[in-house]
């Protein structure tokens, strides 16, 4: 018999118990040389994506002006520090997930929610295209009441657009930020590090651009 994931997410009794040390990472982003875990400079602010494999996604974000630097991890589980193995098993509940630091003067929240909607499917619940298992979930995971407020807004306004082209409901999360746990090194800026790598998200693979033509 084939191994199938689960496609529910575990319960605090069923999650794997994970471990008190963070894993290592890198130190610095692979493409600009900033340092990954900060001190980020005063005055940027921090955004949370989760679009299916997250080194399609992380490629997508570092490349826009105004992003000051990304990381990939593991965010909305119950396992600390899980590995990715371990996520991949679904027992963790993490969702494959980008840091996004980024200078609001350049770049607005509602820039990168716009980047959000329209650069995967976000009606796929627990998939993103090819990708199948819980840490492909699609969400927006919130700092403020102020980004909260605007993802809700943005979710409602796409959402019209989306059905109004066929696609079902929205599944893409909402939910206030929970602890991101850095991704193992080799993970961060994996399409920097492995050009040719495969992605189903922004990747060498077959993404899923919604271009719905809303104006953020």
């Amino acid at each position: 018999m084939f191994f199938k994931k689960p496609m529910e997410l575990p319960t605090a009794a069923t999650a794997l118990p994970g471990r008190s040390q963070a894993l290592p990472t890198a130190a610095v982003h692979f493409v600009n040389g900033r340092p990954l875990k900060g001190p980020y400079p005063e005055g940027l602010e921090t955004a949370y994506f989760a679009m299916g494999c997250f080194w399609g996604v992380e490629r997508i974000f570092w490349q826009i002006p105004g992003v000051h630097v990304t990381a990939v991890g593991y965010q909305q589980g119950i396992t600390p520090n899980a590995t990715y193995e371990e996520v991949c098993s679904g027992r963790t509940g993490h969702t494959e997930s980008v840091l996004v630091v980024y200078d609001p003067k350049v770049v607005t929240f509602a820039d990168l929610l716009k980047v959000f909607w329209e650069t995967h499917d976000p009606t796929q619940g627990m998939r993103q295209g090819g990708d199948i298992g819980t840490q492909y979930r699609s969400g927006i995971y919130v700092t403020n009441d102020a980004q909260a407020a605007a993802a809700e807004a943005s979710r409602a306004t796409y959402q019209v657009e989306l059905s109004k082209q066929g696609y079902g409901r929205i599944t893409s999360e909402i939910d206030p930020a929970a602890p991101f746990y850095f991704a193992e090194d080799y993970h961060q800026q994996y399409l920097a590090k492995n050009p040719n790598g495969y992605c189903g998200i922004g990747g060498t693979g077959v993404s899923c651009p919604i271009g719905v033509g809303v104006t953020a």
